[in-house]
């Protein structure tokens, strides 16, 4: 790759915010865990909108209901209108890395400020069973890998999940939840010597650039790369050593992808 086309590679990867050495730290290690995505969505009700109360959201890699249960890091509390989440859209709950591992259940725990607004605009509070004070659990018995990203998709049925109470108007909820786990690609892992010498790691489809990062130390991995036969481009940012390439870098689903270990040359 000739200087100017190896600047513009860099400058490209600078400009997308990619090129951060706070990445980095040792602080944000987490080599040996998989990343793991939990997303909300809906199949829609008769109603103009419907808050979900979302107060927790745990795993557990046991087979107790009642012991185990783990809070995801990265979590985001509040209120979710679930008829924006319809058409394929989903937002993200939590985003976290976990242990690898078989991750038996996970559980939605909700809190009370859960609302309808009918289609006469009217706001009515959904009453919630005192039983489900424990949270919506749901079966997964998934394994999970490490360095691989994960998303499980819990699809919130707001048709089966809200029901008249008695015909004054008010609401009863109790959850009906469908949840699909998929690993999210492959991952790549390799490492680039001279480790002192920070070099940037481009996967590239033809001509498309697919994903990036930054050498730690001279390691690297890049999570959630699409199965399928890529090339890599490896170019220091000590323009003393040129760009090296590896071609037929294959990506399966699932797995991660251990490539040799490259040596930059002057």
């Amino acid at each position: 790759m000739n200087t100017l086309l190896k600047n513009l590679c860099v400058g490209a990867l600078i400009a997308a915010g990619i090129f951060t050495l706070s990445s980095c730290s040792k602080n944000e290690d987490n080599s040996g865990k998989a990343r793991f995505q939990v997303a909300l969505t809906d199949d829609p009700g008769d109603f103009k909108a419907v808050y979900i109360d979302v107060q927790d959201v745990n795993i557990n890699y046991s087979d107790s209901d009642d012991n185990g249960w783990q809070t995801l890091q990265g979590f985001k509390r509040g209120r979710y209108n679930l008829l924006t989440l319809v058409n394929d859209k989903d937002t993200v709950l939590a985003d976290a890395y976990i242990n690898t591992g078989t991750v038996k259940e996970i559980r939605l725990v909700l809190g009370d400020d859960n609302w309808v607004v009918t289609n006469d605009g009217d706001s009515v509070h959904l009453q919630t069973p005192s039983g489900q004070s424990s949270g919506v659990k749901l079966k997964l018995n998934s394994d999970v890998v490490a360095d691989v990203l994960y998303k499980l998709v819990l699809d919130f049925d707001v048709a089966k999940s809200i029901h008249p109470a008695g015909g004054s108007g008010k609401f009863i909820l109790k959850p009906v939840i469908r949840g699909f786990m998929e690993a999210q690609g492959g991952a790549i892992k390799g490492a680039v010597l001279p480790d002192s010498v920070l070099t940037a790691v481009v996967v590239l489809n033809g001509a498309d650039t697919v994903a990036s990062t930054y050498t730690d130390h001279g390691a690297y991995l890049i999570k959630g790369v699409d199965a399928g036969t890529y090339s890599l481009h490896f170019i220091p940012t000590d323009t003393l050593f040129n760009t090296a390439i590896k071609d037929g870098v294959s990506v399966t689903l699932g797995q991660v992808t251990a490539v040799d270990t490259v040596r930059l040359q002057k």
